[in-house]
Formats: structure tokens, C-alpha cells, sequence
């Protein structure tokens, strides 16, 4: 179980595009973050934010041998290197203020500088100093040129930019000076083009231009490998050179020894789509863009990564019964579909598992699933497809599909498109359903197995309906994107007799519904049936619901010493809306995520990317697990989840849990009783009684630092835990045993 307060992330790691290694570690790339494994015991470590890297997103890495360090490159020109004393940032490039294309799109280390092949140029790094030592830019006339490798041999370095081959000597006493640097390129035997990569290997360079390699001999070259296929990477480790090649549709792995000469061929079934690949004692470990990180020796295949997602998590998220449910699709600002096929991913008992096409072809065309419900009855799900419809999950490939021949209709001016954007199960288990752009914006799949669709009384652009909330009064709160405002409907005694409906639509000023915003984003129900409201310009509470059509209008709250100008949130685009078990809010923007407090009068956290491990700033949505305390941001670059101090309470204490437990030696963390009821009072006592704290439960959980009401630290001991209900119904829960040094 996760500490309070620890955070993990759950980033795609099945998916590499670099690889390196040190005589003990090899290093394996993803998009988001990297991760190792132990050649002595095969142990994977995650590496990423949470471990302490300073962003998210990697561009290349390179582990140096002579200096023991790991250089990463991410996609925004920052730079870590990790070594025995920890991780070292060097932001300059990152906050250099350069027009161009800032990319570093491979590492060249020698010595104590590491030499970085980028969009605009070289960038030398000094990898002892930790800071930028010079800056090549070497495009013809001085300008900036897009540089993909860097070497050097005993007389020159060499550098494969989009103009050409171009080298300079390495006693040039300012190889800053772009007129030191000749081209090579279209002369002496080496074609006038492009120069992809270079390398030095046995004391040979060689160049890789036209999907050929060149060796240079004095100052003539010649061809020295060709196969026919579209080279995609070279590297070279152990005086080997890896190839990653493609040829219509199909890809290997071709490792040449020094001499050119064919060493080994890993075939595509091992290695569908290469990326780049090392020779690491007489084996090979390939980072491949479907298979992970690939370690191939003699017959032998093994493949390495972490559990994790297939993909980053865009769509809504719910947890239900201590299992969360997340959904990979996602719409542009113009409610637009992206032909996301991630599907439907699952965090259960550690460990996830995926519902998409491309683990059922029944899923082909089901994509940019946005939104999910758990059926209540039988804990089955169903999937929003923005496009592909509404789908039935009862398990691995059990889906049914409504669009075509069913009441979810087409989108008016795409008859192929089945929009289904919002899902919701009511008191009486009937599941409604948002039908965005269709001619019947709003349908229900009754719990008798019948459907009933309905028109919304008010002209909505693009006839938009998403995301849905159900209030204590069984009420349908349907947000309209596009600038539509906030529907809320009743259907009376029956849903079929409509003559009894009401609907209502709130937007922006009084009379109106005082909306902050007609620009809603998110909607959510709190502990005290109030409707919160996130839109373009802040939050508005509905704090009367059941009177909605009697005017109830939103209130737009004031956060006292916040840091917002007059209301709350004021300015924010408020993507993202949670409540957790003590009635809090968590609300996810673009500048981060907010804890703030049941009234939203006080703000109690605010996290963002350079404060926390956040991934991304921009939040995108939020989920809590209920039984844990867990809440899950899916942001831009990733989902990752930090375990909060309230978990939901029940009616009665049970199964009350207090962790860690013992608390060990020099324990500095926070100490959670959770399995409580709902705003417990909780006293922690000596054995013969003597108070030492007391505090209530955030909900079902409360948390305590281990400190007596005077904030002294608590010696060895064991103490009681003494637990009060609302009912005023006292009993011993628990106890807490302290060990010291």
C-alpha cells in the first residue's frame, strides 16, 4: 500500500525508442520516462518524476562508461545526468531563448563533455560541471542547422547535418567558427545529400547517407555497407554496429562487425519495429516500438517492461469497488475525434489490463472511447466511443456494440459518425446516455433492457451533449461543450411519459442560472448533493438543486488569501472536478491541481510540475479510489496518482486498518487509520488512558504525524487507538506500536 502522501505514476512503458548501458544496467527510452533492468538479478526499476527526473517526455539518452554517468535528453532541451550522488539538472537550453528547433537528437560523449547533435546545431556539455560549455552552429553562412550525430576521430569531428557531412579538426583552436567546418559531403566518393548519422568504430568513421554506409580512408570514401533497406538508426557499442532497418512493411535488426561484414540479423518476429538496439556481452537488447525493451541471446527472447498502461490516459476516469477504470481517447477543442484506439484501460489488484482493438478485432472501429459507467448491477462496463458508438464490456473480447439498427443516432452531417460523449447510471439503474450531434441528443438504455430518446427543448450548437451527473433527487445534469451552458432535466413520474418533463439550461448571468462561464468543462455532485461547476472562467456551485426549476442559481464561491482575483478560481479554465471522501474538491487546470476545502473557502494544496512529480500542468481529468485515498490526474503527458489523506466512509467502522504498523525507526511520514466511519472522532491514548492526540477522520480515514498535542515525537510504545461515530458510540480500534533506534 502507498504511503500518504507518495506518489505513483502510470506511464506507458511498453512502447521504446532508445536504449544504453552500463557493465551492470540497461537503460531502455520511452516517450514519457525510462526504465532499467538489472543484468545480474533482471530486476525493472521505473525511472521518472517520482524518482526524482525533472520532467517528462525523453527525447535520447546515453550512458558514458569512462564517467559513470547517464545523460537523458527530453523533448524540451532540458538535461539530467544521473551518477552515485544523484540527479543533476541543466536547464539552460531548455530556458534559452532560441527560435528553431531545439530537439537533441543524439548524445556523443568524450571525455567529460558530451557533445549534443540538435536542431540548431552542437551543444557541448560539460558532464562534470554540469553546464554548457559552447555552442556549434554550423549551417552554412553560420546559420543554424539541424544536426543528427556527432563523432570524433583521431584527427577531426565529424558531424551528419541535413545539409551534409561536415567536419572540422579537432586542434581548430574555435570550432565555433562555422567557416572552420568543411563540408565533405559530394566530393571524394561520398554523395552531395543528407547526412543521417556518423559513428566511429575500430578507428573508423563512417558516415550513413542515401541508406548506404561510407568508411572514410585519408580523405576518399567508399561504400561500405548497403543492403537494399532503409536504414532507420545506427549505433555502435562493443565494436559492433547495429543497424535498425525497414523495408515495405517489414523491419530487423542487422549487427555489423568492424570489418562490414554481417554478424548477426534479428528477424521482425522478435523485433516488429525497431528503433535502436546495443550489443551488450555477446547478446543484443533492442528498444522496439510494440515490444518494450527486447533482449535477444542465441535462440533465446525475453522482453522487458514495467506493468503499466499501453498508453497516457486522456478520456474521463472512474473508480469503482477499489478498481479504476480510464479511458485513452480524447476530442480537440473543437469537439473534434482523434482516432485514438487505446480503448479502455483497467487498474485491479496492481496490475492493468486493456479492452481496445488491438486486442479484439470486434473493437476495429471503436474508437476515442472518452467516457466509461460501471454498471451497478453487475459491475460490467460501458464505453463512450466518440464516433464508434456505445460498447457493452462484460470481459475479454464479450463486447456488444449499439450504433447502427440501435437508438443511438449518427451525428447530423456525418451519418457514419456514432458520437456517444457521456454516461451516467441513475438511482434506478437506467443507464443515460449523451449522444452528441445527434438528432436525439439525450438516450436511455432503461434497466428493463428498453430505450427511450430523447430532443432537448433548446437550439444547442452542434446539438452537444457529454458529460453526465445524477443529483439526490435523480436529476440528469448533462454538460453542452461548445458553449452551450448546463442542462438539467427531470422526467416526472415515468421516463416514457414525456408530458411531465422539465428541462432547464444554465448559463451565464442572473436569471440565467449565473454560470461564471456558458464555456462548461466539468460537473460534479458532492457530499452534500450540491452541483459544482467548472467552466472557461472559474466555479460556479448549485447548492439548491432540487429547486432548480423553481430558479435555484449558482453561486460563485470567494476563496479567502487564495491567490484568485475576486472568485474562485476566477480566470482558470477548471478541466476537472473530484471529490474525495471528506467532502474536498479536487479541481485540475492548465496551471496544475488544487485540493481545496469542502466550502472551497481555502485552498490545501496546489500542485504542479515544478513543485510535485505532476507529470504535465495541464489536468485533464480526475478520479479517486475511495476505498484507498488514491486520486489519479490523467494529464497531458501521462497519468499519475498521489495517495490523499481521505478515504469514504461507511455507516460503521470496518476493517479498520493502521498503517505503517509498527512504525519503524526514524518513521517521518504520516501514519493512516483508515476502515472508519464517516467523520469519526479519533483519539490515539497511552495504555493506562493517558491522552496523547485526537483528531477526526477525513472521511473514512484519519491521519496522524506521530506527535503529541505539544508536537513532541512519540517515544517507543504502544499506544491505543480509540475510535467515536457520529453516533457517539465509542470503542478501542486499534493500536500503534512505535519502535525506536
Amino acid at each position: 500500500m502507498p504511503a500518504i502522501g507518495a506518489w505513483r505514476e502510470h506511464l506507458p512503458y511498453g512502447s521504446t525508442m532508445d536504449v544504453t548501458a552500463s557493465a551492470n544496467k540497461v537503460y531502455a527510452a520511452t516517450l514519457y520516462s525510462l526504465y532499467s533492468v538489472d543484468l545480474k538479478t533482471n530486476e525493472v526499476e521505473r525511472i521518472s518524476k517520482v524518482a526524482g527526473l525533472n520532467e517528462t517526455g525523453i527525447s535520447t539518452i546515453k550512458y558514458d562508461a569512462l564517467s559513470g554517468k547517464l545523460i537523458i535528453a527530453y523533448t524540451n532541451s532540458n538535461i539530467d545526468v544521473i551518477d552515485e550522488k544523484g540527479i543533476h539538472n541543466i536547464p539552460d537550453i531548455k530556458r534559452r531563448n532560441i527560435a528553431g528547433d531545439k530537439t537533441i537528437y543524439h548524445i556523443y560523449v568524450a571525455g567529460s563533455f558530451a557533445y549534443l547533435s540538435t536542431g540548431i546545431g552542437i551543444i557541448v556539455v560539460d558532464i562534470d560541471r554540469f553546464e554548457i560549455k559552447d555552442s556549434w552552429f554550423i549551417g552554412n553562412g553560420g546559420a543554424l542547422v539541424k544536426t543528427y550525430m556527432v563523432t570524433k576521430d583521431n584527427a577531426h569531428y565529424y558531424a551528419a547535418t541535413v545539409q551534409g557531412l561536415k567536419r572540422t579538426s579537432i586542434n581548430t583552436s574555435n570550432p565555433a567558427d562555422f567557416q572552420q567546418w568543411q563540408m565533405v559531403s559530394g566530393s571524394n566518393g561520398l554523395h552531395a545529400d543528407t547526412a543521417k548519422g556518423v559513428i566511429t568504430v575500430q578507428n573508423k568513421t563512417i558516415a550513413l547517407i542515401r541508406d548506404s554506409l561510407f568508411v572514410v580512408n585519408g580523405n576518399s570514401w567508399s561504400l561500405f555497407y548497403a543492403d537494399g533497406w532503409k536504414i532507420t538508426s545506427i549505433n555502435t557499442t562493443e565494436n559492433k554496429i547495429t543497424l535498425c532497418e525497414s523495408k515495405q512493411g517489414n523491419a530487423r535488426v542487422v549487427v555489423l562487425n568492424s570489418d562490414g561484414s554481417v554478424a548477426q540479423t534479428l528477424q521482425q518476429a522478435s523485433v516488429p519495429s525497431p528503433k535502436n538496439a546495443i550489443v551488450q556481452n555477446v547478446s543484443y537488447w533492442v528498444a522496439d516500438l510494440y515490444k518494450g525493451l527486447v533482449h535477444i541471446t542465441g535462440s533465446t527472447t525475453e522482453n522487458y517492461q514495467p506493468n503499466a498502461p499501453e498508453n497516457i490516459v486522456l478520456g474521463e476516469m472512474t473508480a469503482y469497488n477499489n478498481v479504476l477504470y480510464a479511458t485513452a481517447g480524447a476530442v480537440n477543442n473543437a469537439w473534434n475525434y482523434q482516432y485514438n484506439g487505446g480503448g479502455v484501460y483497467q487498474l485491479k489488484e496492481g496490475w492493468w489490463s486493456a479492452y481496445n482493438r488491438y486486442g479484439s478485432n470486434v473493437l476495429d472501429s471503436v474508437l476515442d472511447i472518452i467516457a466509461v459507467a460501471v454498471d451497478p448491477r453487475d459491475e460490467t462496463l460501458w464505453a463512450a466511443s466518440y464516433g464508434g458508438g456505445l460498447v457493452h464490456i462484460r470481459g475479454a473480447n464479450q463486447y456488444t456494440i449499439y450504433k447502427q439498427s440501435s437508438p443511438i443516432g449518427p451525428t447530423i452531417g456525418d451519418p457514419t459518425s456514432y458520437r456517444v460523449a457521456g454516461l451516467a447510471f441513475d438511482a434506478d439503474n437506467n443507464l443515460w446516455i449523451s449522444n452528441y450531434g445527434a438528432l436525439n441528443e439525450v438516450v436511455v438504455l432503461k434497466a428493463d433492457g428498453s430505450w427511450k430518446t430523447l430532443d432537448v427543448p433548446f437550439l444547442l450548437n452542434e446539438n452537444a451533449t457529454a458529460q453526465i451527473v445524477i443529483d439526490d433527487a435523480n436529476q440528469k445534469w448533462i454538460n453542452s461543450p461548445k458553449g452551450n451552458g448546463l442542462l438539467v432535466y427531470n422526467h416526472g413520474a415515468s421516463i416514457d411519459d414525456v408530458s411531465d418533463d422539465r428541462w432547464r439550461l444554465y448559463r451565464v448571468g442572473r436569471g440565467s442560472g449565473n454560470l461564471p462561464s456558458n464555456d462548461v468543462q466539468a460537473i460534479a455532485k458532492d457530499k452534500s448533493g450540491f452541483i459544482w461547476v467548472g467552466t472557461s472562467d472559474g466555479i460556479g456551485v448549485i447548492q439548491c438543486p432540487e429547486l432548480a426549476f423553481q430558479g435555484c442559481e449558482a453561486v460563485l464561491p470567494v476563496a479567502v488569501n487564495s491567490g484568485f482575483a475576486n472568485y474562485l478560481f476566477k480566470g482558470e479554465i477548471v478541466q476537472a472536478i473530484a471529490v474525495d471522501g471528506a467532502d474536498r474538491k479536487w479541481i485540475g487546470t492548465r496551471n496544475g491541481v488544487w485540493l481545496i476545502s469542502p466550502d472551497g473557502d481555502r485552498v490545501i494544496y496546489h500542485f504542479t510540475q515544478d513543485n510535485s512529480p505532476l507529470l504535465n500542468n495541464d489536468v485533464r481529468h480526475i478520479a479517486i479510489n475511495g476505498v484507498t485515498g488514491e486520486v489519479f490526474f490523467a494529464t497531458t503527458q501521462g497519468l499519475i496518482s498521489f495517495k490523499s489523506t481521505a478515504t469514504e466512509g461507511g455507516e460503521t467502522h470496518e476493517n479498520v486498518m493502521v498503517y505503517p504498523n509498527p512504525v519503524p525507526p526514524g518513521f517521518n511520514g504520516t501514519i493512516g487509520i483508515k476502515g472508519l466511519a464517516a467523520n469519526s472522532f479519533v483519539k490515539i491514548t497511552e495504555l493506562n488512558g493517558r491522552l496523547v492526540y485526537q483528531t477526526k477522520a477525513l472521511g473514512g480515514q484519519a491521519v496522524w504525524d506521530g506527535r503529541d498535542y505539544t508536537g513532541r515525537k512519540i517515544a517507543s510504545g504502544v499506544f491505543l487507538v480509540l475510535v467515536t461515530d457520529e453516533g457517539k458510540q465509542q470503542r478501542t480500534a486499534g493500536k500503534i506500536v512505535f519502535i525506536s533506534q
